[in-house]
């Protein structure tokens, strides 16, 4: 079941805010940037960490440095939308390292991914190999990403 979300101040939207763009600050410079005294920053967050709204801390990387720079979405429609085939779905999914999104969808069809790639030829074979042989996929519509204008990571989303 779901958590309800929790009850956040001004002082805990701004933590959210700066570690969102720098997950690495240090709490002295987090409690100069939002104002309190190091001592409460450091509590607010520890209990945002305890109540899983700070879910994890990781490093942003560079696609291009790691030969993996082209981005396609890929609309996909399934045969069959029953909780069953919904879950396998999603563990196949999960087996894919190129699909670095996927995304139940209330629209024409039923998933968008956002898969990652070196190239177009790459992300071919990805969709012949991997996408095609999901369970239950009817068809698959890819548009190709000419350029990021603005990713997560770039700024603050909160």
């Amino acid at each position: 079941m779901p958590k309800s979300p929790l009850s956040l101040d001004q002082f805990d939207l701004s933590i959210l805010r700066a570690l969102s763009v720098d997950g690495r600050m240090s709490v002295t410079e987090l409690a100069r940037r939002i104002g309190l005294s190091k001592s409460p920053t450091q509590a607010r967050l520890k209990r945002l960490e305890a109540e899983g709204v700070i879910t994890g801390y990781r490093a942003l990387v560079d696609p291009r440095r790691i030969d993996a720079a082209h981005v396609a979405f890929v609309e996909v429609k399934l045969s069959d939308t029953r909780e069953a085939a919904l879950d396998a779905f999603g563990a196949a999914v999960r087996q894919v390292p190129e699909i670095e999104e996927c995304h139940l969808i209330a629209g024409a069809f039923d998933y968008l991914l956002k898969v990652r790639s070196r190239d177009i030829t790459s992300y071919r074979r990805v969709l012949a190999e991997h996408i095609s042989g999901l369970p239950h996929v009817m068809s698959t519509s890819t548009h190709v990403v000419m350029e990021a204008v603005k990713e997560t990571g770039d700024q603050a989303v909160i």
